[in-house]
């Protein structure tokens, strides 16, 4: 079996906010790996803990518990940072400087040559349409064009591997393609990628493997294969929404209850179909639809987070 790329186990971490108030739990006990080459979405409520999962990993903030390897040895951040590019979830860059400038002392810092940081910084900038804002201060940026030029930051120095929080925060639809078609390439030249997003369907497209983080607890990973080939052989019946007596009477029917946005979602094996609906009709459910195609990302994600953590 191949070392992870990065690995956290076991990691906690608690919030002190002060005199008379109750400790924050952040991350609880959270252990996951992720693999070299790999793109793994990490997903979950506000407040779960993504971004303390992130600061943890960077070495930004220090766990309560835990370790956190890289290549399969202890992190070194040393050795860790030359090899990473992160994106914070709202950067924050000199405002005074013009975006050349800030890229060229990006590069120096990162100990690019000269003529390897004139070549990224001309090839990034174009890539994601800010090679005409060059020379502009980047307190004339929009919120969109500081998150992209936030990304040139990022990658500039070719790091294997790379940290995103929150990518597409503030992108317009262009935006979201131009950074879409940037991790995808990442992905394609082998580039380990670490992202958070509420975004569920990039996650769903990008990634090999998703994490659901739940009040700081990893509830559920679910793999592309899996993903996919799990969901083609259920069938999806739509139902109305229910009162707890009645949801918890249609939660000991075979398959998996989830709420979605019409009412309740049942996926079922094809082969309970007779006897499931013979159960609702005596229930008096009505069936409203059905569907053979995969629950989709949100639909799992929800039910996770309300199913919470075994």
């Amino acid at each position: 079996m191949s070392i992870p790329e990065i690995a956290l186990n076991n990691v906690s971490k608690t919030y002190n906010p002060g005199l008379f108030k109750k400790k924050v739990q952040a991350v609880q006990d959270l252990t996951l790996e992720v693999g070299r080459g790999e793109v793994y979405g990490l997903i979950g409520p506000n407040g779960a803990g993504k971004s303390t999962t992130i600061r943890v990993l960077l070495g930004l903030i220090r766990p309560d518990g835990g370790e956190i390897l890289f290549r399969g040895e202890p992190l070194r951040h040393g050795e860790f940072q030359k090899e990473i590019g992160y994106l914070p979830e709202n950067p924050y860059l000199y405002d005074y400087l013009t975006l050349e400038e800030i890229l060229q002392f990006c590069g120096r810092v990162s100990g690019c040559a000269a003529e390897d940081r004139r070549r990224r910084i001309d090839e990034l900038t174009g890539k994601l349409q800010l090679d005409e804002a060059l020379r502009r201060p980047l307190r004339a940026f929009s919120k969109g064009m500081l998150q992209r030029a936030g990304i040139c930051f990022a990658l500039l120095h070719d790091p294997s591997i790379v940290i995103l929080d929150e990518p597409m925060s503030g992108l317009d639809p262009l935006g979201r393609k131009l950074v879409f078609d940037i991790v995808l390439e990442l992905k394609e030249q082998g580039k380990t990628i670490f992202f958070c997003s509420h975004i569920l369907s990039d996650v769903e497209r990008l990634c090999d493997r998703m994490g659901v983080l739940v009040k700081g607890r990893l509830a559920r990973t679910f793999a592309r294969q899996d993903f996919a080939a799990s969901q083609a052989a259920e069938l999806h019946l739509l139902l109305p929404a229910a009162d707890d007596n009645l949801r918890a009477e249609l939660e000991t029917l075979p398959g998996r209850l989830a709420a979605v946005a019409e009412g309740l979602l049942l996926s079922i094996p094809p082969s309970r179909l007779t006897e499931t609906a013979a159960v609702l009709a005596r229930l008096g459910v009505e069936i409203r639809g059905t569907r053979a195609e995969r629950v989709s990302l949100e639909e799992l994600f929800i039910a996770t987070v309300e199913g919470g953590v075994s």
